[in-house]
């Protein structure tokens, strides 16, 4: 009863390493409890200046990189300065400083019994890449409670050290860290062996901090480059994410969101470490990028991580209980109904079109395999009329953007796709994966204009360029360069290529629209309108999108005599049929019915399919013969 009591009466957010390793079973139980969690401050959208050092934050983002394991002090002994005395065995887990009082005591780092040597790993997690800015303005609304002061925390025990975390924090105490490189992450480079051979690095806490601007002249990294952000004029926050359990069980480009103790102590800045090394420039570069300024990428210990299945914050943290998905059912064929009036309205009238952007909108790969995927739903609306470009393209991306949590609009121009890193690569001088424009979160819509490419010559960089985005388009997967190999990620990212003729990239349905001639010249006015009418609706019907993309679907639930019988009356009427059409087929059968709210696979939605392809092919047939016709 007494641990309860302590458990029930101290925030989750005045916790200290000590008191989670001491109560760490009730704490992780506490942390599965929504409310707790979300009540823990967002690093996100919170400033630094307003968090302690050690006080526990969420992070939320996508894994972007990985660094090697490193190897730390787990526990060590603290000993008397002058007779040499165990003074108490301290904690280093999820800690990036060494705590002891340098006017009294001393560290024993050797290899003794009485300490314990453990190993953890640290993933470079971004802030997700194109969030749009009403996701954004709804993550601040969520951004949780900031912690208390840490002379608030609760007394585990260990109440010394806590005493001393608080001097050294608070009181600017003569309290020394030291960091160590195999053993503890400090303020030297970890994973770099001959740091602990040239010695340990102190910095007593009555120095004054070293502000990130005033780094030595000879820094030779960038805040830009250290932040690695994807889309280089969309930057985000990155952090540094200290795992200690189940590191091989995150893949790159994962969305997670982390609760861990946060770290931001001035000594962990590596600028400063290269006085005398100039002859190894290389090492010199590899230890700045592994030991950022922490002012601008905070260190996150964690002590939990979460998979999110979709980035829409407006469904965070939300329980699906029997009455919301009775209001969900209800609400579903209205907001459908007005998205696809929206969308007819806004692609010149044509609701043909407005039924293969939805079913674009809820796509997502559903099933992967060595060989293939199935669900990506790659669409090239063409025939855009020229009058309208180029502002059309842009505003139609601006209202898909008001509705989606993450998107990005690529304007096709050559110097574009000449000059852009579209792919990862692999800098050896720093050990780090630099980013590339097409690394991405799962489910970031990415809308390529093609009507902005111009006349002119793709160099090599820009036929790779475009060679990498088939290459995605075709197998969602991207070919990350490693310099002397490349390697394939698994990727989940919807495209949608608006072009006036057929896209020179693939995709997974081609659908020329058929534009009303009233409704050309008027789509300016129509698009502001669609804004102006979408407006109260907005939240409805972003939770409706994301809710269809993420939903259980039950494929099975179609009668297999209708789709054999249409196979074989397919295959008679035209010879050219194959197995991958009726995958297409089950595939469109299946975003229609998401894009409606259903559950499961329905006849209606398999005839409605069949007619919308029906359709579409004639069109295709249609535009052929025009452009063949003198």
């Amino acid at each position: 009863m007494k641990h309860f009591a302590m458990e029930s009466e101290f925030s989750c957010t005045a916790w200290t390493p000590e008191y989670f390793i001491a109560h760490e079973s009730a704490c992780v139980k506490q942390l599965s409890v929504d409310t707790v969690w979300f009540s823990i401050p967002l690093l996100n959208c919170t400033e630094l200046a307003h968090l302690p050092d050690g006080c526990l934050v969420r992070f939320r983002g996508m894994l972007q990189d990985m660094q090697d394991p490193e190897c730390y002090l787990e526990r060590y002994t603290v000993r008397s300065k002058s007779d040499g005395s165990v003074v108490r065995q301290q904690n280093g887990k999820y800690r990036d400083i060494l705590l002891y009082n340098s006017a009294t005591e001393v560290v024993d780092t050797g290899c003794n019994g009485d300490n314990t040597f453990g190993e953890r790993r640290s993933l470079f997690v971004i802030t997700i890449p194109g969030q749009n800015r009403w996701a954004e303005e709804c993550e601040k609304e969520q951004k949780g409670n900031l912690p208390r002061k840490l002379s608030e925390t609760p007394n585990d025990g260990n109440a010394e050290v806590s005493r001393s975390t608080v001097k050294r924090t608070l009181d600017d105490e003569q309290m020394e860290v030291d960091g160590m490189s195999t053993a503890e992450q400090g303020s030297t480079a970890e994973t770099t062996p001959k740091t602990c051979a040239n010695g340990v690095k102190k910095r007593a806490t009555n120095e004054a901090p070293v502000p990130a601007a005033a780094a030595p002249s000879g820094a030779v990294l960038s805040a830009d480059y250290l932040l690695n952000s994807p889309i280089a004029d969309r930057p985000g926050k990155a952090c540094l994410v200290k795992l200690y359990s189940n590191c091989d069980d995150w893949t790159l480009n994962t969305v997670i969101e982390v609760v861990g103790f946060l770290s931001v102590d001035p000594a962990l800045d590596g600028s400063g470490d290269s006085t005398g090394m100039d002859e190894f420039a290389d090492d010199v570069s590899e230890h700045q990028a592994t030991h950022p300024p922490p002012s601008l990428i905070p260190r996150l210990h964690a002590i939990s991580v979460r998979k999110l299945s979709h980035t829409n914050p407006l469904l965070l943290g939300q329980s699906q209980s029997a009455e919301l998905e009775n209001a969900e059912a209800i609400a579903s064929e209205t907001t459908f109904k007005d998205l696809h009036n929206l969308f007819t309205q806004c692609l010149f009238g044509d609701g043909i079109a407005a039924d293969y952007l939805l079913c674009h909108l809820v796509s997502s790969v559903y099933i992967r395999d060595e060989v293939e995927c199935r669900g990506q739903f790659a669409l090239n609306i063409s025939n855009i009329p020229a009058e309208v470009l180029p502002g059309y393209t842009r505003s139609l991306y601006e209202l898909l953007e008001l509705l989606l949590p993450v998107s990005h609009y690529l304007p096709m121009t050559l110097e574009t796709m000449n000059t852009v890193q579209f792919v990862p690569k692999k800098d050896y001088t720093t050990n780090k994966l630099t980013s590339g424009l097409l690394q991405l979160a799962p489910h970031t819509h990415l809308v390529l204009d093609e009507t902005r490419l111009q006349t002119g010559k793709l160099e090599s960089g820009g036929v790779e360029a475009v060679k990498h985005v088939a290459h995605l388009i075709k197998s969602q997967r991207l070919k990350y360069n490693f310099q002397f190999y490349q390697l394939d990620f698994n990727a989940d990212v919807p495209v949608l290529i608006l072009s006036e003729g057929k896209s020179m990239l693939p995709s997974n349905c081609y659908l020329p629209i058929v534009p009303d001639l009233d409704a050309i010249k008027l789509i300016d006015e129509t698009i502001k309108a669609g804004r102006h009418y979408i407006t109260p609706k907005l939240d409805e019907m972003r939770r409706y999108l994301t809710t269809a993309r993420v939903r259980e679907f039950d494929m099975k639930t179609l009668d297999p005599t209708i789709v054999q019988d249409d196979f074989v009356r397919m295959r008679t009427e035209n010879s050219a049929v194959t197995m991958d059409d009726l995958h297409a087929l089950f595939v469109l059968a299946r975003l229609l019915g998401l894009s409606r709210g259903r559950k499961s696979l329905g006849r209606e939605d398999w005839e409605r399919a069949k007619v919308l392809e029906s359709e579409r092919r004639n069109r295709i047939e249609m535009f052929s013969k025009t452009k063949t016709e003198p």
